[in-house]
């Protein structure tokens, strides 16, 4: 090739396209005529999807959120009430008094003047008043008569729940007869000075359990404008399928089963309705429990855990929900978790009440110990 000329020679041309084609060969291979390589465009890498919460597993690339967790302060008590045999199970308001219902009330025949058992009281007032003080709360007792009513139900393990509608106070009954588990529900009226609650012996009504699950039955009671609500403990997906709420009339009937969200853990108490159909419900864990131990709880998936839950398998958490004429639904909201103990034990909260503007009032068995205890709201 003459390199001086840009014209080719005649001689070379017969060989061009196979020169031609011989360099863009060459080309395609990344090599050059003179043995460089040619560097190919690097692609950057595809980005990693972000994590979301849409209700099914987090990835296991990144951890749930933090949620706030709400500190508890206790409000102590004096007195009969504050023993740890009052085993209080339920709490509710009766206008602006707080009812403490213990598991066996007979256990404080003594203070009930001549009475088969009693309940406590506390003013709306006290309870505020000891808030701003730190004062200690004395309970008073609520004399309860009941007759032979423990006699009547085999396997008779003490009250479990307690709701109002005006006077009429309704109330749960566990038993643990040897067919397997009871759950009952009772009427009794209440005198406007608190001076005594008369149980309906005759009142007494069988409520259907959903599974037969040892030491479970219907810790909850909801006033509702269908009637009164009773609420098994165990809703979780692998022990109660098919959750319901079952409904009673003023007249003791069965009226509805009411269709109920999955819940893991147990439900142990709930507040009454507001104006908007909203109630609240404690839901606990104690890793004892171990049928009701899961990897699958949806809440904790959707919303996390909180600073001391995360490092615990203790729950304490209060959530919320909604009565509706298509039945009970979840608020869509994350639930208020309850710092926990700094020494790690599980408290058995067992009560339940919306203290007006200011938050909620809980209280527990004998599980550490008998507790009363505030919490903001969040």
């Amino acid at each position: 090739m003459n390199l001086e000329n840009d014209t080719p020679s005649p001689a070379m041309k017969p060989y061009l396209p196979f020169a031609l084609a011989l360099l863009l060969l060459l080309t395609a291979c990344g090599t050059t005529p003179m043995g460089t390589s040619v560097s190919p465009e690097v692609s950057p890498p595809p980005r990693e999807p972000t994590p979301t919460l849409s209700g099914g597993p987090v990835s296991t690339d990144s951890p749930p959120p933090k949620v706030t967790e709400v500190p508890i302060t206790r409000l102590p008590l004096e007195g009969p009430a504050a023993l740890r045999s009052a085993e209080y199970s339920g709490m509710t308001w009766y206008g602006e008094t707080l009812v403490l219902l213990p598991q066996y009330p007979d256990r404080f025949a003594a203070q009930a003047e001549g009475a088969d058992g009693a309940l406590f009281v506390l003013s709306q007032e006290e309870i505020l008043n000891a808030l701003e003080t730190a004062s200690p709360l004395e309970p008073r007792a609520l004399p309860l008569w009941w007759g032979d009513l423990p006699k009547q139900i085999s396997g008779f393990e003490g009250f479990e729940a307690i709701a109002f509608d005006g006077e009429t106070a309704y109330l749960t009954i566990e038993a643990s007869p040897a067919g397997g588990m009871k759950g009952y529900l009772v009427r009794g009226l209440l005198t406007p000075d608190l001076s005594a609650l008369r149980i309906d012996i005759d009142s007494l009504t069988e409520i259907p359990l959903p599974a037969d699950l040892p030491n479970r039955s219907d810790e909850s009671l909801l006033w509702t404008p269908q009637g009164v609500a009773a609420f098994y403990e165990v809703n979780g997906a692998h022990l109660n399928p098919a959750p319901a709420a079952q409904v009673f009339s003023s007249q003791m009937t069965p009226v509805v089963q009411v269709p109920f969200p999955r819940l893991e853990y147990r439900l142990t108490d709930v507040s009454t309705l507001d104006g908007q159909g909203v109630f609240w419900g404690i839901n606990y864990f104690y890793p004892g429990d171990v049928e009701q131990r899961t990897s699958d709880d949806p809440l904790a998936v959707q919303y996390g855990l909180g600073e001391t839950h995360a490092q615990s398998e203790v729950v304490e958490r209060l959530v919320a929900f909604r009565w509706g004429e298509r039945g009970v639904t979840l608020l869509p909201q994350a639930p208020v978790y309850l710092q926990l103990a700094a020494d790690g034990e599980a408290r058995n909260w067992e009560g339940l009440v919306r203290l007006p503007g200011r938050g909620f009032l809980l209280v527990t068995d004998k599980y550490p110990e008998t507790l009363l205890g505030f919490v903001p709201w969040p």
